[in-house]
């Protein structure tokens, strides 16, 4: 769920709130609220709030289950059925996005308890404080993204580029290789869009690379706790800040990757505060600005994507209201992110660095099947 960055401040909590009642963000005030339709034939998914509670999330063991992996970006796969694959192919299908890689599936007949189980190989899943979930019991796993007419988003209350996020960062074990499945959707509008923090580390000078491999930021869910509250919802779990490393290396790969996002980055800590909301603002431009970093996908209903939300931050666009845009997300964690210094001395190796050039894309596909680019900016790697 996406985020928009709010003041943090504890003091005037109930004139923050009281202002939060007068937006509607589509992010930090989901709406309890849908057009009436009896006749929805995915009514069972539709947003729900039940009034629960869970306990903190503790730390868990994760296993990444990839070893060799393909560097391409923004590869649509045709001809494959999620349901059939093997384990290997599953595996390879986590190994993708760990390289930069954005698997993208169309005409997938796959439920949502078979993308829960798909999701469950890479990891356990995650259960979301705050977002909703369908009313369909058992689901509770599952984040259901939804907008219809009855809600218009309020773009006096957030900017576009402050909806550029990576998933809930701000948990101790953020995810990693995240699925989401659109079951209906407009007929032109609502894309989603990746940037790479690959891509983002490599276009940076290497005094720059080295000061940010240095440097931790705050990541925070108290604004998503707020502007649920603020709509007069219940919080499933009390809102947690963890500090996190801003250049973090991916377990498999070995490559560097900015890790910070607009959504839940709040400060680096221990500079400035002058020196943390200039470099904040640095990166934040460029992950929703620079295009050759990005890769757009046009939904279609059935279609399903997989990223590695250790690497890339992703937003959607609001540009096909009063249609209805209606998906389901499966959401593994990942382990803690891990700095440049501590990948070192765990491995005993020296991180890589990814040297990109733009255009052609002559990775190989693990599925061995045909692939397709339908007008997306393709960004490969070497090593």
């Amino acid at each position: 769920m996406a985020p928009v960055a709010t003041n943090q401040n504890r003091n005037g909590e109930n004139d923050r709130v009281a202002q939060l009642k007068q937006q509607v963000n589509p992010f930090y005030s989901p709406n309890a609220d849908s057009a009436a339709d009896d006749t929805y034939e995915h009514a069972a998914y539709k947003p729900y709030f039940p009034v629960i509670d869970w306990a903190p999330l503790q730390e868990i063991e994760v296993t990444d289950r990839v070893q060799h992996l393909t560097p391409a970006i923004g590869t649509e796969i045709i001809g494959i059925d999620l349901r059939q694959l093997t384990p290997a192919q599953k595996d390879e299908l986590s190994g993708s996005p760990g390289c930069r890689e954005r698997r993208l599936f169309r005409d997938q007949e796959l439920n949502i308890h078979e993308q829960l189980d798909l999701g469950r190989h890479f990891g356990p899943l995650h259960k979301h404080a705050t977002t909703p979930i369908p009313k369909e019991p058992g689901l509770e796993e599952v984040h259901v993204v939804y907008n219809d007419a009855a809600r218009r988003p309020d773009t006096t209350a957030f900017a576009k580029s402050e909806l550029w996020h990576s998933d809930v960062t701000y948990e101790i074990q953020p995810p990693s290789t995240t699925s989401l499945k659109v079951i209906t959707c407009p007929e032109n509008g609502g894309d989603t869009l990746w940037s790479s923090g690959y891509a983002l580390y490599s276009s940076l000078s290497p005094g720059m690379q080295t000061y940010l491999e240095g440097l931790t930021a705050l990541h925070s869910a108290v604004a998503q706790a707020d502007g649920s509250r603020g709509a007069g919802l219940h919080v499933r779990r009390e809102p947690v800040e963890t500090v996190h490393p801003v250049v973090r290396v991916h377990p498999v790969t070995g490559w560097k990757s900015v890790y910070v996002n607009p959504g839940f980055t709040r400060r680096i800590l221990g500079v400035p505060k002058a020196e943390s909301d200039t470099i904040l603002n640095f990166l934040f431009q460029q992950i929703s600005s620079n295009v050759d970093f990005q890769v757009r996908f046009r939904w279609e209903r059935n279609s399903i994507a997989f990223w590695d939300n250790r690497i890339v931050t992703h937003t959607a666009t609001f540009d096909f209201w009063p249609q209805r845009r209606h998906a389901l997300r499966a959401t593994p964690h990942g382990e803690r992110p891990e700095s440049v210094e501590d990948y070192e001395k765990r491995t005993g190796k020296a991180p890589k660095i990814v040297r990109l050039r733009f255009g052609g894309n002559k990775a190989s596909n693990p599925f061995k099947r045909k692939r397709v680019h339908r007008g997306h900016v393709a960004t490969t790697t070497e090593i």
